[in-house]
């Protein structure tokens, strides 16, 4: 494990009111999140900004369009370097906000910076309101949605900002001292808050922890590392939620035991955990939540919090497909008993909850002539092949699947192999769709070599929907399948400006045609 890098200390703003007049280099505007976001934020109060990023002009257009169109923004105070990062722009800055996707180690622009920053940091400098911050390897996107959607229907001024692509400067300025802010946080955003002392969260909670940015990190410890400062800062008065269920074999930590015993040891909060077994039977006197199944296989959430004489029920049915999702709306029932939800409310709001934007997302119904009912799925988010093999086999029953896109290197073998159930735990889809694109290319090579039999690849999902509604509108009772799943499993460029642009225009064309 080697020495976590300590960035140098924040720009020396003791209120809003001090950024006026600063020069700020922002490093990375992108096309999505904290660029824009910091950008707009920093010229709304008065600073001089130059952007700089190694995409061209050309490539950022959409972005650069969009703040220069933007009326209520000084502009004369902005300048562009593109295509290029120039030393000087980041020696001669007050300030420099990074993209937190920038490592420091080795980056002469970074450390040529006499003080750096974060949208992220940004905000938790000036905010006055409850934090609630998630991390882990999976699942922490659909958490913090539930999350934000049960505490949203239960009366809470709450906002949902972090690695979910919605910078929290967008509300900063909305929130005050009775507002909740629920922040997704990735290893490389906390990372980049070590040793600041901002982020200090009424409730942390650690979804699973598995292997995940080893190209980055290279070993376990430095990415855990990363992941345990989100309560790095947490007091006895704050809640600290962890997983009690045991590691995947061999990706525990190097001292024995488990993540989540490590992480409760070192926590200065209280521990509650969460466990997809009885926590009342395996970890008697263990405060948190688990799940309980009846002889008819019939779920429920169960809650047990201190000062609680016996556990409560806060889940029943849920709208969202999957395990995984169970999991994750379990987190965030958890958390909302916390919060001081009654949990006969947190069990009414949280059934209705159907799932984070683009990711399993359950959105439209339709009926045909003869009866049959299909439900709809959105999962444009979905972008690796490992996503769509998972989300191909979330229902535990065959789905009409929907898939394929444009390739970014990857191989689409898991996905080949999931399609043809070679392992057994896979259930074989009731139809394959194919959009077309060069991952699709890859894959149908694949699907060949196998005999797994497919319709398309289509050029336009105009096209394969309506070749779609005339399977299913002649379709029998005996049809074995009443989902619709779309996962693309690719990129959509080529087709679609990005992937929320491609899950908006699916669901806009299903709800058009059927």
């Amino acid at each position: 494990m080697s020495t976590p890098f300590v960035y140098p200390e924040g720009c020396f703003f003791n209120s809003i009111e001090d950024i006026k007049d600063k020069h700020i280099t922002v490093m990375g505007l992108g096309l999505n999140g904290g660029g824009e976001a910091s950008v707009r934020f920093l010229l709304k109060h008065g600073a001089y900004v130059l952007v700089t990023d190694m995409k061209t002009p050309e490539q950022l257009k959409p972005t650069i369009d969009s703040l220069n169109s933007d009326k209520a923004l000084d502009t004369s105070k902005l300048t562009y370097v593109l295509g290029e990062h120039r030393i000087e722009d980041f020696a001669n800055a007050d300030c420099v906000i990074k993209n937190p996707g920038i490592k420091i180690d080795g980056n002469k622009y970074l450390q040529a910076a006499k003080a750096i920053e974060t949208d992220i940091s940004l905000f938790l400098k000036f905010t006055k309101a409850k934090i609630i911050a998630i991390t882990g390897s999976k699942g922490k996107s659909s958490t913090v949605s539930a999350i934000y959607y049960g505490l949203q229907h239960t009366g809470f001024d709450v906002f949902l900002g972090g690695n979910i692509t919605v910078s929290p400067l967008t509300f900063l300025e909305e929130t005050s001292e009775k507002s909740v802010v629920v922040l997704e946080l990735s290893s490389w955003q906390l990372a980049d808050l070590r040793g600041r002392k901002l982020l200090k969260p009424y409730i942390s909670l650690i979804t699973k922890i598995v292997p995940d940015h080893q190209n980055w990190y290279g070993n376990m410890g430095d990415y855990v590392a990363d992941k345990r400062l989100i309560y790095a800062d947490q007091t006895a008065d704050d809640y600290t939620v962890l997983d009690y269920d045991g590691d995947a074999i061999g990706t525990g930590p190097a001292c024995g035991g488990t993540w989540g015993e490590l992480f409760a040891r070192e926590t200065k909060g209280k521990v509650i955990r969460y466990s997809k077994n009885d926590l009342q039977a395996h970890a008697k006197g263990t405060y948190g939540a688990w799940q309980v199944f009846d002889d008819y296989g019939v779920f429920s959430g169960m809650v047990q919090l201190p000062g609680w004489s016996t556990p409560k029920k806060v889940l029943g049915k849920l709208k969202v497909p999957g395990q995984h999702m169970r999991c994750n709306t379990m987190n965030a029932a958890l958390v909302m008993a916390i919060m001081g939800v009654e949990p006969s409310k947190i069990e009414e709001v949280l059934a209705s909850w159907s799932g984070i934007p683009h990711r399993l997302q359950y959105f439209h119904s339709w009926t045909t002539s003869k009866g049959n009912t299909f439900k709809f799925y959105n999962d444009s988010c979905a972008t690796v092949p490992e996503a769509a093999a998972a989300a191909s086999q979330a229902f535990g029953k065959p789905v009409v699947f929907i898939t394929g896109g444009t390739d970014k290197g990857l191989e689409f073998d898991v996905l080949a192999d999931t399609l043809n159930y070679k392992a057994s735990y896979c259930t074989k889809t009731a139809a394959l769709y194919l959009l077309a694109g060069t991952g699709t290319d890859k894959l149908v090579e694949l699907l060949n070599k196998d005999k797994i039999d497919f319709t398309g690849p289509f050029n336009s999902l105009d096209e394969l929907l309506d070749t779609l509604k005339a399977e299913l509108e002649s379709s029998g009772s005996d049809y074995p399948s009443d989902v619709v799943v779309f996962s693309p499993g690719a990129t959509s460029f080529g087709m679609f400006t990005n992937e929320f642009d491609r899950g908006n225009t699916f669901m806009k064309k299903v709800e058009e045609k059927f």
